[in-house]
């Protein structure tokens, strides 16, 4: 009996400390989402509307698609987006910058 206890109680303790790990690696994308935000801006200011529209429509469709994501609580999947999306920004504004050259 005492057996059982014991058995009960470690298996409930090593659920709970796993719940707890689990909770704690699940945190928002902050931020990625500001450095998202922050290159599309860059790129924007850049010109990348006029050189590089099509990289830029690529980084505010991943940024919007991250925002979803984020409302839903889908932190993984929000923080790819969101890295994805500065990755095009900022390809974004290489571009504009090149071709003002």
């Amino acid at each position: 009996m005492l057996s059982r206890r014991l058995t009960l109680f470690l298996r409930s303790t090593v659920l709970a400390a796993m719940l707890v790990v689990a909770g704690c690696t699940a945190s928002a994308p902050v931020q990625e989402m500001s450095d998202a935000r922050q290159a599309i801006t860059a790129a924007k200011e850049a010109g990348a509307a006029e050189y590089a529209a099509d990289e830029l429509d690529a980084a505010v469709e991943f940024l919007n698609s991250a925002e979803i994501y984020l409302n839903n609580n889908s932190f993984h999947f929000a923080r790819r987006d969101a890295i994805a999306a500065k990755s095009k920004a900022l390809d974004a504004l290489k571009q504009s910058e090149a071709d003002q050259e």
